[in-house]
């Protein structure tokens, strides 16, 4: 039997794409959380509108609960962004990628 290199690589590129994808998605729930309860607003509705919208909606939905613009909004989730972010590696562990050797 043959080791296939080609074929190990291409394993560990998908487990490290689907890694950081779930790492940076758990960071952007985590931020937007991290703004809705700086706002006082109830978050659910945000996540549910984050998940079947985007990014941009959920921060025009924060803005309208909380009487803000959504530009004001994201510029907190790019404050909160650090914080979640240093919560989530807290959790979770550091998202850089693994070496093989």
């Amino acid at each position: 039997m043959v080791w296939d290199l080609r074929a190990a690589l291409l394993r560990k590129e998908e487990f490290e794409s689907a890694r950081l994808t779930d790492f940076e998605f758990r960071e952007m729930v985590r931020a937007v959380r991290l703004v809705a309860a700086e706002l006082a607003v109830e978050v659910q509705p945000v996540l549910h509108e984050l998940t079947d919208h985007g990014l941009d909606a959920a921060f025009a939905l924060l803005g309208e609960m909380a009487g803000q613009l959504a530009s004001e909004v994201e510029a907190l989730y790019h404050q909160a962004k650090p914080e979640a972010r240093r919560q989530v590696i807290a959790e979770r562990g550091d998202p850089t990628p693994y070496r093989l050797g």
